[in-house]
């Protein structure tokens, strides 16, 4: 508390004055929190003074609170370039960030508890700059960060606003910004370390080195590639929901199997399932293997029923089994491939369609959707076409960021579809009355394709990745699209030390007899000693 304190009163946060009759004055408490490593241990014990911002009056003490944060789509695609190109991932974490921001409005507060100067109790603060809890203090913040960085040279992004960008014919420099967590990478780890020295010149900023551990997801690397999982969350999920000891399966969703608003009875208190279902939604973030089952879930949130609860389950008890799981990037070609599906008339209750989509930048995933369409498609042609809009929007979003990032792509981005009436739509100049009540949707997808700035391509049904957002699969299938998505294990490369499983360790045991076996009849043995014993525990010990 006493360090928050003098760091508050260091940055002039606020200044002591009477108590205006005509001002309200909000109030504020401390919070305190235990930081943790990736591992569970123990990183420091941290006190904040927050104020009470429900206290404030709109109009009043605050007006405008929105304030952007970098899409987890931007942050891949600039985490795959950056493996693309072998540039370096600093991690950045800005203290107090929020103190840093100067307000606007005139706001008063209420002196925090345990730091009241006794010789002047009756007075009040002054806040000239914003502090934890307003509803401003974001803005506030992410204004006076974004003004820094425009002063340095950097260019604001007009497609995800939270990124930056400093791009001549010799240097580029990427900085991703949420709230106070910040990435940078670029083409100089030299130009790197001497913005992150700029940086600390205006603010109380830690270099955490390279990029170990962002927002939930643990990052780690190696000369081959970039792995992104979420463990940790994933297990304290699975702690808190006590399936840390549940049956592992193979897939989080039944073949052939929908969900109902209708099936099973009302759970007595749905607040867990909610909860479980927002964790799941976000551990999605580098898992998309689940996106399917989750975006079923949470078309349930507002009344589920214990059907709805059982699938929740199934998929916890997927994820108990592949907690190391998560995606890895590797160098590849940088060229846009779109991957686009859908499930015609699939939800039980209202018959509307499923869309799904995946976007690959060379081989490494960095978009991907599921989701149930708003309107009835009376058609499995027009649902197909309108999950190719869908996708073809976000590959052009993904289109225009690669632009500013001044990256040449080697095509147009193609997009698969296995729909030959969907593509046959795409490319008829004829607009046909029957497709008249797909009119905003056609007229898009025609202009980029006259435009040539994508391509369609017809594929297989069984080739096509998007299969697995749109439908359950069988467990076959679903391990087959899993491994084309690029989610894989925590690479052996990676890992400090690697038990072998237990069907490993057999083979290797049956191999090895089988060979000692055979020798001995080659060389006519005929001692009577026993093998070496091999049932012991086998442990791997790799470095990096």
């Amino acid at each position: 508390m006493r360090c928050e304190f003098d760091a508050l009163m260091e940055n002039g946060t606020w200044s002591l004055c009477p108590r205006p009759p005509d001002k309200h004055v909000v109030r504020n408490k401390w919070v305190f929190k235990i930081k943790r490593h990736p591992d569970g241990s123990i990183e420091r014990y941290k006190a904040r003074l927050v104020a009470k911002g429900f206290d404030q009056k709109s109009g009043i003490d605050y007006f405008d609170t929105f304030s952007p944060v970098v899409k987890p789509t931007t942050v891949r695609l600039v985490l795959s370039i950056a493996v693309q190109f072998h540039w370096p991932i600093r991690q950045l974490d800005v203290s107090n960030a929020f103190l840093h921001g100067i307000l606007d409005e005139e706001v008063y507060m209420e002196q925090p508890q345990g730091f009241i100067d006794e010789s002047q109790p009756d007075l009040v603060c002054r806040l000239h700059k914003s502090l934890y809890g307003l509803k401003q203090a974001p803005r506030a913040w992410f204004r006076r960060l974004s003004q820094q960085l425009l002063e340095l040279g950097f260019e604001e992004s007009k497609v995800d606003y939270s990124l930056f960008t400093l791009c001549t014919n010799t240097l580029k420099i990427f900085v991703l910004v949420y709230v106070d967590d910040i990435i940078v990478t670029g083409s100089s780890h030299s130009a790197i370390i001497s913005f992150i020295d700029s940086l600390k010149d205006q603010f109380h900023t830690r270099d955490l080195g390279q990029l170990s551990y962002f927002l939930g997801v643990e990052a780690q690397r190696n000369n081959e590639g970039l792995h992104l999982r979420q463990a940790k969350y994933i297990s304290d999920l699975l702690d808190s929901t006590k399936m840390q000891g549940a049956k592992p399966l193979a897939c989080p969703t039944t073949s052939g199997m929908k969900l109902s608003l209708y099936d099973g009875t009302f759970l007595p208190d749905p607040t867990e399932y909610m909860c479980v279902v927002g964790a799941l939604q976000y551990c999605t973030i580098s898992r998309p293997d689940i996106s399917y089952a989750v975006n079923q879930l949470c078309q349930f949130m507002h009344n589920p029923r214990d059907t709805h609860w059982m699938a929740v389950k199934r998929v916890l008890r997927y994820l108990k089994g592949m907690v190391d799981y998560g995606l890895y990037y590797a160098p590849s070609i940088v060229d846009i491939h779109v991957f686009c599906d859908s499930d015609w008339a699939g939800n039980r209750d209202d018959r509307r369609s499923t869309s799904g989509f995946s976007i690959f930048l060379g081989n490494n995933l960095i978009s991907w959707c599921a989701k149930k369409q708003r309107v009835v498609s009376r058609s499995s042609t027009e649902a197909e076409y309108r999950s190719m809009a869908l996708a073809t929007a976000e590959a052009y979003w993904i289109r225009m960021l690669i632009k500013e990032f001044q990256l040449y792509l080697y095509s147009p981005p193609i997009i698969w579809c296995d729909n030959i009436g969907a593509l046959a739509l795409a490319s008829n100049p004829v607009f046909h009355a029957r497709t008249k009540h797909v009119e905003i949707d056609y007229h898009f997808m025609r202009e980029k394709v006259v435009n040539k700035d994508i391509l369609v391509k017809h594929i297989s049904t069984k080739d096509q990745l998007a299969d697995i957002f749109t439908k359950g699969q069988t467990a076959t299938r679903f391990q087959f699209f899993r491994s084309k998505l690029m989610v894989r294990q925590l690479p052996i490369n990676l890992q400090e030390g690697v038990r072998v499983c237990n069907d490993s360790v057999k083979y290797l045991l049956r191999e090895s007899r089988e060979k000692l076996k055979k020798s001995d009849q080659d060389d006519n043995c005929t001692s009577n000693k026993s093998p070496p014993d091999f049932s012991h525990s086998v442990v791997i010990k790799t470095t990096d």
